[in-house]
């Protein structure tokens, strides 16, 4: 899910125009009855859309409203780049107004028979562990599907902030400027450092528009896209609901239209293979495959639960790695394509705090950062519940009777022994494959070429016990590691010296202080290892790999606040496009701004700015 090098992405670069669009998602899931054509939506006055409960369908056609004075914030060219745009299209009066919501690129009121017309996506969710009911869209729509020419990848184009749709509840439908700048810089800076994640194309400013929260706040629209908007709670709406046909109608859809085809989804991991569990081995399995028998009889459903299964347990170990927390890991904020999705009040660590939660309505911990792993699993239980029916089904599941009516009283015990017997084997497969990715990339981050066993505790535990202990920066920690030589290490007054570049500027202990004592210890163990797999004098090219993947730049709590009263309240832009060249190179030494403010940005977390909180509220 990361960036494309140019090689892949810029060799048929288009226009909004000529982009190759679709609507494949509207053309093959049911539609909210109540308005069940473009046309009925659009001549409807638009307080008759909702907000209300829609059943029996897994979208409703609503227009974009767009509200204020429209100005182009910022583009991304990473994204104008993967999505296959030219970049030149973004100065246009058309692009413009199609981020705005001002214009509705592929429809013709004139044709409403003919072209694509935005929709907002029905859902539901537990949020903090509670069932919330329906919930969807509330302020996403999505324009159009789109096509990358070079790359073949498929797209869904959203607004987030062009006002209220059926599924709004209580809300405006408005988005605030100050949560999608957030949302824009986070989503390409993941995208940036390898990390599966949605992404940001555009924020636009509703100049003049007043937006009450815990305050009043100017609107704002984030132009977003991801090659799935799919999310657990899509599945447990219809659970709960009982809606069986749905259910079966979506899960049908996720394998064929986002997995790309039941012959792509895995098979088992082979039994204590952990070296597969980070890659979707064993596919070009058919559809009507059953592996296994009795009650450990695997049909296609139950291929499907294990790739969303390995997709987030894939990207949730990235996000340990990386020290990244969503901070409302609601299931309606889980993506069925393993993708960071729909970002409230996430951060990175400052110094490294297991129990650190960036959500100041998290009084229970429940989203902090050690919890996370724990919580992406809790999830994928409800959405092995709401598939349950259908992997238990085992090799019945195509059965008449079964797809009409469900199944029969008397085998109703039989097809939930294999349902939880599924989930069961899927929990022992999540662990797997998240301890396989994590320790890949921590690997990774620490210059190591190989894995052996005791790395884990001798190197990647004891680390991580020592920024706790010492409160260290976490990320400094990674990066500044990276620029060390075996020979800056070579003797322990030596290591003793260089522990003392992990802490904060002019507040290194002393030389004879534990903690400069117990991290070059640490430090004497990583230089062996170091040894063992690179040999002596490749040095540059062990430190050139460990700045290609631990970052210079991270966009902290304290960067994104002052960015937000930069171009909030004191009208600068330059600023954004500033942050913006940082989050999209972020490994880079320089970026040719200013060096103090690249220093400053890149450098301790000013006092009183560490480890900050926020709300949900956008």
């Amino acid at each position: 899910m990361a960036h494309l090098d140019n090689s892949q992405a810029s060799n048929e670069r288009r226009t909004l125009q000529s982009l190759p669009k679709s609507n494949v998602f509207t053309q093959n899931l049911p539609a909210d009855a109540a308005f069940a054509t473009p046309k009925d939506s659009h001549s409807a006055p638009r307080q008759t859309l909702g907000p209300r409960m829609v059943k029996e369908a897994l979208y409703t056609y609503v227009r974009p409203d767009a509200q204020g004075e429209a100005e182009l914030l910022a583009v991304s060219q990473r994204a104008l780049q993967d999505i296959g745009l030219k970049e030149e299209e973004a100065e246009t009066e058309e692009f413009k107004d199609v981020v705005a919501g001002r214009k509705i690129l592929t429809w013709d009121e004139e044709k409403p028979d003919e072209g694509i017309y935005p929709w907002a996506q029905c859902y539901g969710g537990y949020q903090f562990g509670q069932w919330a009911g329906q919930l969807g869209d509330g302020r996403a729509i999505s324009l159009f599907e789109t096509t990358n020419p070079s790359t073949g990848t498929r797209y869904e184009i959203q607004l987030k902030g062009a006002g209220r749709t059926p599924y709004s509840r209580f809300a405006d439908g408005r988005a605030v400027l100050r949560s999608s700048i957030r949302e824009f810089v986070v989503s390409e800076y993941l995208n940036a450092i390898g990390i599966p994640t949605t992404r940001a194309l555009a924020l636009t400013l509703n100049k003049g528009s007043k937006i009450m929260r815990e305050r009043v706040e100017p609107g704002a629209i984030v132009t977003r896209f991801a090659q799935s908007w799919i999310r657990f709670g899509t599945f447990d709406l219809q659970r709960i609901r009982g809606d069986r046909k749905t259910l079966r109608t979506l899960a049908d859809y996720t394998a064929e239209h986002v997995y790309g085809g039941w012959d792509k989804l895995p098979s088992k991991l082979p039994t204590g293979d952990a070296k597969e569990t980070h890659s979707q081995a064993s596919t070009g399995i058919s559809k009507d495959t059953i592996e296994g028998d009795g009650l450990e009889a695997e049909n296609r459903y139950v291929r499907l639960y294990r790739a969303i299964l390995r997709a987030n347990a894939q990207t949730v170990a990235k996000w340990q790695a990386y020290g990244f927390m969503n901070g409302v890991l609601n299931t309606d904020n889980t993506s069925i394509l393993g993708l960071s999705i729909d970002f409230g009040p996430f951060a990175f660590l400052d110094t490294f705090d297991p129990t650190y939660t960036p959500n100041h309505d998290d009084h229970m911990l429940r989203y902090s950062y050690r919890n996370q792993p724990t919580i992406i699993w809790w999830n994928l239980v409800r959405l092995g519940e709401a598939l349950g029916e259908l992997m238990g089904a085992g090799a019945k599941v195509d059965e008449g009777v079964f797809v009409e009516k469900g199944v029969t009283e008397e085998e109703a015990d039989e097809l939930v022994k294999r349902a939880e017997g599924v989930i069961d084997r899927c929990g022992e497969e999540y662990k797997a494959v998240f301890l396989a990715e994590y320790k890949r990339v921590m690997t990774s981050r620490l210059g190591l070429k190989t894995q052996k066993d005791s790395d884990f505790e001798v190197l990647m535990s004891e680390l991580l016990d020592c920024l706790e202990a010492f409160e260290l920066d976490f990320h400094h920690a990674f990066r500044r590691l990276s620029a060390i030589s075996l020979e800056d290490v070579d003797a322990e007054d030596k290591r003793r010296d260089v522990a003392g570049r992990f802490f904060k500027e002019n507040d290194a202990p002393r030389q004879e202080a534990d903690s400069r004592q117990r991290i070059g210890k640490w430090l004497g163990k990583w230089a062996e290892r170091v040894k063992e797999d690179w040999g002596e004098g490749k040095d540059a090219e062990r430190q050139a790999a460990m700045h290609t993947v631990n970052p210079k730049f991270v966009p902290r709590s304290w960067i994104l606040d002052e960015l937000i009263e930069r171009v909030e309240k004191k009208d600068e832009r330059e600023i954004l496009r500033h942050i913006m060249k940082l989050s999209l190179s972020p490994f880079e030494e320089n970026w040719g701004w200013d060096e103090s403010e690249e220093e400053r940005f890149c450098g301790d977390v000013p006092k009183y700015k560490g480890m900050m909180q926020c709300s949900c509220s956008s």
